[in-house]
């Protein structure tokens, strides 16, 4: 019987996935499992049955300390064989990409990353991701008898929280320890932002004049009780942000409530990374500005006007 594992760093987004591999198992049928790897912790796989897991696979080894993608691949490859899973759904963060590629290479698999949309029709998987720089939908499907699948965060859905009972079991496995070894690590700049759970984003172009305006887009995203993020150049070329908050083809892909871009001129590698707000509006001088075209409410005006006034109606 066909069976989905889970694997994500990340709970939150394993929890996504494991709440739509129920859905698509009501369907096809099957187990849900999940696979927690570098140690078995008892509360994380209670947590992993609440939403949605039948199984957990629990593997430790010395080797995967650190979760180095090759070491990842090589358990994870074992877990999925003890399993018996058709299918493995992976979380498409940084290392999550380069995991799958690996893991599907290892077990003969079929892959695609960067899903950011997953569907069973006809008895095979149906993928949706970003193609040609982010200007169209390339839509695939997978006819190999298993799948690989790296999936962006908040594609789906979470689940609710229930409280279910499921089984541990621990898979030993055989890795080799890696020749490369950490002398040393730092903590990254720029305060760990979580774009991805945020439900205000206030993002920022092109259009602020100079780094010291940041003051006023930190004031209104903090009026309005949300995160502050800038579009590619900003992070990159003039290092006003850090890359963490940084939106778009090669940032971050997000879905909140209300995204509000100031200066943001609207080119589509910043706008699929956009694409899933449920509101859009935008503050821009240039009322041919493509972010117009895309937006459900829109301001032509200098936003150095219009954030102050904003500011003030939402304090007061």
């Amino acid at each position: 019987m066909a069976m989905i594992l889970i694997y994500a760093e990340n709970d939150s987004s394993a929890f996504e996935l494991l709440a739509q591999a129920r859905r698509f198992q009501a369907e096809r049928g099957g187990k849900v499992a999940a696979a927690l790897l570098d140690r078995n912790d008892p509360a994380r796989a209670q947590s992993y049955f609440a939403y949605g897991a039948e199984q957990v696979y629990a593997a430790s080894h010395p080797a995967l300390q650190g979760l180095r993608a090759e070491s990842v691949a090589a358990a994870l490859a074992q877990v999925v064989e003890v399993g018996g899973a058709d299918t493995v759904f992976i979380d498409s963060a940084r290392r999550g990409k380069e995991l799958a590629g690996r893991v599907a290479q290892k077990l003969g698999a079929a892959c695609v990353t960067d899903a950011n949309d997953v569907r069973w029709v006809d008895g095979a998987w149906q993928v949706d991701r970003a193609g040609l720089g982010g200007n169209t939908v390339v839509t695939e499907r997978i006819i190999a008898a298993k799948a690989v699948i790296a999936v962006m965060p908040k594609t789906f859905e979470l689940g609710e929280r229930q409280e279910r009972t499921g089984q541990v079991i621990e898979v030993p496995v055989t890795v080799e320890l890696s020749p490369i070894r950490v002398v040393e690590q730092q903590p990254k700049g720029g305060g760990g932002a979580n774009l991805e759970d945020a439900e205000v984003i206030v993002c920022i172009g092109r259009g602020v004049a100079k780094q010291e305006d940041l003051a006023l887009v930190q004031e209104l995203a903090t009026a309005l009780r949300g995160e502050m993020a800038c579009t590619r150049s900003l992070a990159t070329d003039y290092h006003w942000l850090s890359e963490d908050r940084m939106i778009g083809l090669s940032g971050k892909r997000v879905k909140p409530k209300l995204y509000l871009g100031l200066g943001v001129s609207g080119q589509i590698q910043h706008t699929v990374g956009v694409a899933g707000a449920k509101v859009i509006a935008a503050i821009n001088t240039d009322k041919e500005a493509p972010i117009f075209q895309m937006a459900d409410y829109g301001i032509v005006g200098d936003l150095y006007e219009v954030v102050p006034k904003l500011v003030k109606r939402l304090k007061g």
